[in-house]
Parts: structure tokens; C-alpha cells; sequence
């Protein structure tokens, strides 16, 4: 057979072979100008050997494209030069090989560079399979991590725009790289307060002491933590030189999180200088009013019942 003037190099060959695979009818194929390059034969050689054992190549072995297959690989083809510009281009004159196929092409064509040809395409199918799978499962991956995004944004969203109705939310979860969210979430809260909120936590610092500066004129600010050390005392007296005191007492009885907002209690799984550092729940305890929490404060021996109460 007629070797052609711009055959490839096998050596060449191997790295560019995977760029020839195309997907045409859900099947990975090769046409047939780029075969009869790797296989160093003209095209014309390639098709009459073809022809001439037409029972080797059944339709999943071999199949000639569709007018409108052709044109799609063709309209790619400018930039990516699938199908070269000036080919006789119509469906019936280009032939695509699935994987079998393409064997089938190096028993007929009988030479030894068929043979090495088709030892670097059998391993560029194999390769591309494996990259289809391993781009698979990362798409799947990624879909399940943008469901998961769309859920919580849409749950942020949910909780923002009951705010902006004046509607107490109930529940909701934050979670981690969610800090903004949950700091905004946690200032609005503040914000809503007409006359007093109340934190219980045990563990603060002082970016809870500016964030309860966020809370109107007038509005009591207390603070309940099981400790109190001297960097913390510190913060508490430079804040109050300068801003509306926040008062914070010692109060060791509670595991869990609450803010009290006016009458509202809120629960909160994670301390307020920790938001959307992990994931957290917070949810409006809806049968316990703010009273039952502060009068069992005080029978604790909490001194700052009065304030709060």
C-alpha cells in the first residue's frame, strides 16, 4: 500500500493519538484521515481496504457519519482541526472507528507499522476511558458539592429574608467557610433588640463585646461564661471605658449556648466567637419563654438577675 507523504511518527505518535479520539453516538472513536496518518497510508488505501472487507467492520466496529455529524465535527474542526479544512467532507465519504474497529484496520492492513500503530491506539483508548472515569467521579463529586452549596445558600436566604418580614426564625445550620453568614446572621439578631440581650457562653472573647455593640441605644447587654480570666477582664473594663458597658458575670451552670433577644431564646450549638468555623445549628426555642431561663438563673444564686429579669 501507499505510504503518505505526511504519515506520523510512531515516536511522535503516542503523545497525540488521545487528542484524536472523538465522541460520536455515544461511542469514542477515530476517523478515519487521522488512522490512515498513523498508519503512514494514504486515506484513499485505508477506505478501498475497508471496503473490500466490509464484514469485518459491522456497525460497532465501523460507521459512516451523518451529514449533520460531519457538520458538527466540522464546525469544531476550524479551531481544533478535527476534520481539515478542503476534505471531501460529506457524511457518507468519512468513516469512524469504534476501539475494535480500529484492531480490525491493523489485521487487514498487514504491516508491521499497522501492528505498532495499533498498539498506541489500543493503549490511547484505554487511557481515554480512564480519564472519562476519573472526570466521572469528579463531576459527581462536584455536583453533590454544588447540591449542597445550593441547600444551604437557599436555607441563608430563607433565614435573611424572614428577617427582613419581621417572621422569628425557627431554625437553621450554618456551615463551615460560612462565617460571614453567621457573623451577619448573628448580627442581625443584635440589631432587632429593643431592650435587652442576654448571652449565655462559656467561652468568649472580645470579638463578641464589639459585636454586642451592633445592638440599638438603650438596649441592656449582659454576659454569662463560666470564666473569667485576667486577658478577659481586661477586654471587658477597655470596652466599657469607651462604649455602653457590657455587663459579664460568672455563671458555671450551663453546657449549651443561648441568646436571649427581648423575649426570644435562642439555642445555639456552637460560641459566638467560633461562628462558621464548623458546622452549628441555631434554633428559636419556641416553648421556652425568656423568663423561665432568667428566674432559673436566679434561683442559681446568679446576682445579676435583676438587671436581666
Amino acid at each position: 500500500m501507499a505510504e503518505e507523504s505526511n504519515a506520523v511518527n510512531l515516536c511522535d505518535a503516542g503523545t497525540h493519538v488521545e487528542q484524536k479520539i472523538f465522541v460520536v453516538r455515544g461511542e469514542q472513536v477515530m476517523l478515519d484521515m487521522d488512522l490512515a496518518r498513523i498508519y503512514g497510508i494514504e486515506n484513499r488505501a485505508l477506505k478501498q481496504a475497508v471496503r473490500r472487507n466490509l464484514s469485518k467492520f459491522p456497525e460497532d466496529f465501523m460507521f459512516r457519519l451523518s451529514d449533520s455529524e460531519a457538520n458538527e465535527l466540522i464546525s469544531s474542526g476550524v479551531s481544533q482541526f478535527v476534520i481539515p479544512e478542503g476534505y471531501n467532507t460529506g457524511g457518507s465519504n468519512i468513516f469512524a472507528f469504534t476501539e475494535p474497529g480500529t484492531a480490525m484496520l491493523a489485521t487487514i492492513l498487514r504491516s508491521e507499522r499497522a501492528i505498532q500503530a495499533s498498539i498506541l491506539i489500543m493503549r490511547a483508548f484505554v487511557a481515554m476511558r480512564r480519564h472519562l472515569a476519573s472526570n466521572a467521579i469528579i463531576l459527581h463529586r462536584l455536583d453533590v458539592l454544588d447540591r449542597k452549596q445550593l441547600v444551604s445558600e437557599h436555607n441563608i436566604e430563607k433565614l435573611f429574608s424572614k428577617f427582613e418580614e419581621g417572621v422569628p426564625i425557627k431554625q437553621g445550620i450554618f456551615y463551615d467557610g460560612q462565617s460571614f453568614d453567621a457573623y451577619s446572621f448573628v448580627s442581625d439578631l443584635i440589631r432587632s433588640a429593643k431592650n435587652r440581650i442576654v448571652l449565655i457562653d462559656n467561652y468568649v472573647d472580645d470579638t463578641v463585646l464589639k459585636m454586642l455593640d451592633k445592638r440599638g441605644e438603650g438596649v441592656i447587654a449582659s454576659i454569662f461564661t463560666s470564666k473569667i480570666n485576667p486577658t478577659l477582664r481586661l477586654d471587658i473594663d477597655k470596652h466599657n471605658l469607651q462604649y455602653p458597658p457590657v455587663s459579664v458575670e460568672v455563671f458555671k451552670n450551663s453546657h449549651d449556648r443561648f441568646l436571649i433577644v427581648d423575649n426570644d431564646v435562642y439555642h445555639f450549638g456552637a460560641s459566638i466567637k467560633d461562628l462558621g468555623k464548623k458546622w452549628f445549628a441555631v434554633a428559636l426555642m419556641t416553648e421556652i419563654p425568656a423568663e423561665e431561663l432568667i428566674t432559673r438563673m436566679a434561683t442559681t444564686g446568679c446576682t445579676a438577675y435583676n438587671a436581666i429579669s
